[in-house]
């Protein structure tokens, strides 16, 4: 297989368990997402640095740590627990449709973040994609009678969890390890709380089930492979595959969330939906056309200097 097609294999894969993972988040809708989060910020850190141990590479970890650049690690783990948070409590709550329509609107959101803190070039077919996926939202807010605000919260934090990346000098697993090693005291906290003191989160419940329920205990501690295992994937490919390619096999995420959300969980798709997802879809495929374009644009033009460069 050519390193294109094994890419391509690596973020389908990535892209299949990221869509796929609200069924796992459904099947541990009776543990409160505060005593989930907790559970999957422990066993990400115990598989990441696991394989940082492996790769004999625990000397990056503490470089990130020990730096100047922790505020950027902690402002990044922000942006990414609240995402993960609001993940699970949508899938839990019944509002996982809300959830996909937030991975749908990400790639606009960062465009428009692009923009606006990066003062990045927008081209005009990005720039209408943005305004159709303003539309659909406004849209939905109308219908609806009120904000997509899951929609937006997931859409939003994960956008600006990429902006803080994006300045970010360090390899995908010693970062990630980085992120939930500084939010593993809090999630330890959490776990004591719950098991000790009976604490309870937004939900009201208190469940404690790690350590008396086989399964839930299995589940939970499964979390970090769960976690882990898309992000490794995704490094695989980004390596391998052009940043337009690369975005367009991302939307396998959020189309398998939508369809879970609607035939598996029978979530109700109602005719406001029906009118604003078309919207964001011929959105995101006018901003997947004009990204593909560049980046053929760029990787033709890099192959002319080089070439000019050996004459």
């Amino acid at each position: 297989m050519s390193e294109t097609g094994k890419g391509i294999a690596a973020i389908a894969g990535a892209c299949v368990i990221w869509g796929l993972s609200s069924i796992y988040y459904k099947a541990l809708a009776h543990v409160p997402p505060e005593e989930v989060l907790s559970h999957r910020t422990l066993w990400s850190f115990v598989f990441f640095a696991g394989v940082l141990a492996v790769q004999g590479r625990l000397g990056a970890l503490r470089g990130l740590i020990g730096s100047r650049r922790v505020w950027q690690v902690l402002l990044a783990a922000v942006m990414i627990s609240t995402n993960w948070f609001f993940f699970i409590y949508s899938v839990q709550t019944g509002r996982a449709l809300g959830a996909s329509l937030g991975y749908y609107i990400f790639p606009l959101v960062a465009v428009l973040l692009g923009v606006v803190i990066f003062r990045e070039r927008l081209r005009f077919g990005h720039g209408v994609a943005v305004v159709m996926a303003a539309l659909a939202v406004a849209i939905l807010t109308w219908g609806l009678g009120a904000a997509p605000w899951i929609s937006l919260l997931l859409a939003t934090t994960f956008g600006f969890y990429g902006v803080v990346k994006k300045g970010l000098d360090a390899g995908p697993v010693a970062s990630v390890t980085a992120e939930v090693t500084l939010l593993l005291p809090l999630a330890v906290l959490w776990l004591v709380g719950v098991h000790a003191f009976g604490w309870t989160g937004i939900t009201g419940r208190n469940l404690a089930v790690f350590g008396d329920d086989l399964r839930d205990s299995l589940l939970l501690a499964f979390s970090g492979v769960l976690t882990a295992t898309p992000l490794i994937l995704f490094s695989y490919a980004a390596r391998r595959l052009g940043y337009g390619l690369l975005g367009l096999m991302e939307y396998i995420n959020p189309t398998l969330q939508f369809l879970v959300a609607s035939l598996i969980f029978g979530e109700l798709v109602t005719r406001w939906h029906m009118i604003a997802l078309p919207i964001i879809w011929v959105a995101l495929a006018l901003y997947s056309w004009v990204s593909l374009r560049q980046d053929r644009a760029e990787s033709s033009l890099a192959a002319r200097v080089s070439t000019s460069g050996t004459t």
